[in-house]
């Protein structure tokens, strides 16, 4: 089953930015958990593809509860696009939707409202640029790693 992020309300706001091929890099700020930095091997779709996609919840709540759910959650977050969208089913409304497996296979996924996403301005890509880029080069030989199997662990 997928982490929703309590129906994406621990999720406050974020970057995703897919501008070079084959990789989404980012940074979300979660209840509890503050700013992770991503790195997924994949791409965006649709009129996402190749571009930075900003976000902001309007219905962000810092629980509680969530650092009780979400104390589990890998940071950083490296592991594979499963699908990121403005538009991901032809049978519903069209809405953000970030969907990923993590290096250990944890699927997580967020939704959010059509009107809390857009594509990023020439203005605030510039303003993300240096954080990709830093995300890319730290993060980048983490995500070449085979995907952990669910009984392996980092424990020593």
């Amino acid at each position: 089953m997928a982490q929703k992020f309590g129906s994406s309300r621990w999720v406050q706001e974020g970057f995703l930015d897919n501008r070079q091929e084959g990789t989404v890099v980012g940074r979300i700020t979660f209840a509890v958990l503050g700013p992770v930095d991503f790195y997924l091997l994949g791409n965006a779709r649709g009129e996402a593809s190749g571009q930075v996609i900003r976000f902001k919840n309007s219905r962000f709540a810092d629980e509680d509860l969530a650092g009780q759910v979400l104390g589990d959650v890998e940071i950083p977050q490296i592991g594979e696009v499963s699908l990121i969208s403005f538009d991901p089913h032809p049978h519903l409304v069209p809405h953000p939707y970030f969907e990923w497996f993590s290096l250990r296979k944890n699927h997580y996924r967020i939704e959010l409202l059509p009107e809390e996403a857009w594509i990023a301005t020439a203005v605030e890509t510039g303003e993300i640029e240096p954080i990709s880029r830093e995300i890319r080069e730290r993060l980048g030989s983490q995500a070449a790693r085979k995907p952990l199997a669910v009984e392996e662990s980092d424990w020593v």
